[in-house]
């Protein structure tokens, strides 16, 4: 049996881990992103100091770093999170395949495999990875969103009909909201290809069945589940992850740069800690049972306040809201940033705006510019580009800066 661990390891790391909130240890360990660079606008630069332009990113800050364990049967165990996965997903099957696989999967003496969850899927991307452009027809110079040296990682085979970015991965976690697939059924899925999260339709029209990779999971049935806490001062604590949140959003849209210096000077409950979330921490308090269709209700526990928003298509929704993770281009560009849906994921195919991915996906957008630049949106499903995000702030005393 081997170990691999990964990036910078801070003293910090063995309490975060082991942190006792409210009477129970942690359950939910969110384990960092991999981002180690610091960017501004558009490029890579020097990592910014305390209060200056830029400030509070993703790559300053060191969590618990990725710790996988090989067991050289087929397996991997995440050190972390008590997530034990399968290594290999083989080749792509349908989405009813996998739920029957999921009853039937046996490896290594194991019987007790499930389908993994959107977060027990989404605890396994890194944001080291590379976006490759969608026409891009070779891997060649591409990193995936996780990390391919302890699992094996296919991207999309032309040879199977797909494209290089077609590498997305199906979680059981489907869609409360309406789904535009022939079947009405929309699945949640990473991308590791490209490093989003999407909700799929299991159908594609003219098509047929679409299919996804799939890599079993077993181990800690407690992992994903939230334990909040009003701490009745404008704060909210996770006693599953040990993070603290602000209960209320910034009320207003923003561009990341602005994100940025909104948290950095933010003061709640006496804290004055605050700091931009990155994508993992901010994924940790989607609640996917909840949609503005099904729920009428933003993506997230009520103990929580969101903000109401009118979306492309006029509709009352609730924002997207950054995090403070670039997303990095192919080209090792970064002027994007990452950001989750908490209202529906807006997008213009067919003449129309419409919910194309659902309430919890994860994309990105430019971190700065003119939404009004992109009046029918970008990208194969014409996604929303708003620019202009909300924001709820994090902190967390035990996580310290780069």
């Amino acid at each position: 049996m081997k170990m691999k661990t990964n990036g910078f390891i801070g003293i910090a790391v063995t309490i975060m881990a082991n942190v006792v909130l409210g009477g129970g240890k942690t359950t939910y360990t969110v384990v960092d992103t991999g981002q180690r660079q610091c960017y501004d606008e558009s490029r890579e630069i020097a990592c910014p100091s305390a209060d200056s332009h830029f400030s509070g990113q993703d790559g300053q800050y060191a969590g618990i770093q990725p710790a996988y364990r090989d067991n050289g049967d087929g397996t991997v165990s995440d050190l972390h999170t008590g997530l034990m996965w399968q290594k290999n997903p083989g080749r792509k099957m349908t989405y009813d395949q996998a739920v029957v696989g999921n009853r039937t999967f046996r490896l290594a003496g194991y019987s007790d495999w499930r389908l993994p969850t959107i977060k027990e899927l989404y605890s396994l991307i890194r944001f080291d990875g590379l976006d490759p452009m969608p026409t891009l027809r070779d891997e060649r110079g591409l990193k995936p969103f996780i990390d391919n040296s302890v699992f094996k990682f296919h991207y999309g085979k032309e040879e199977d009909g797909d494209r290089i970015i077609d590498s997305q991965y199906a979680s059981a976690t489907l869609y409360t909201g309406p789904s535009m697939g022939p079947d009405g059924r929309k699945v949640f899925g990473v991308n590791f290809a490209d490093g989003r999260i999407k909700g799929y339709g299991t159908r594609m029209p003219g098509r047929g069945e679409k299919r996804f990779y799939v890599m079993f999971v077993r181990g800690n049935p407690e992992y994903g589940k939230n334990r909040f806490v009003d701490n009745g001062d404008g704060t909210v604590t996770d006693q599953a992850t040990g993070l603290m949140w602000q209960q209320a959003d910034s009320g207003k849209g923003m561009n990341w740069a602005d994100a940025l210096g909104y948290a950095g000077t933010l003061h709640v409950a006496g804290h004055a800690d605050w700091r931009l979330p990155n994508a993992k921490e901010l994924q940790s308090i989607v609640d996917y049972t909840r949609s503005p269709d099904a729920t009428g209700s933003a993506a997230i526990d009520p103990v929580f306040r969101a903000s109401t928003i009118r979306n492309e298509a006029g509709q009352v929704d609730y924002p997207s809201y950054w995090t403070s993770t670039t997303h990095v281009s192919m080209n090792g560009l970064g002027d994007r940033a990452v950001y989750l849906t908490f209202g529906r994921a807006m997008g213009y195919m067919h003449g129309h705006w419409r919910d194309v991915h659902g309430a919890g996906s994860q994309r990105s957008d430019p971190k700065a510019g003119n939404p009004a630049d992109y009046p029918q949106g970008r990208g194969p499903q014409g996604d929303a580009i708003r620019i202009l995000n909300y924001v709820r702030c994090v902190r967390l005393n035990t996580l310290p800066r780069r």
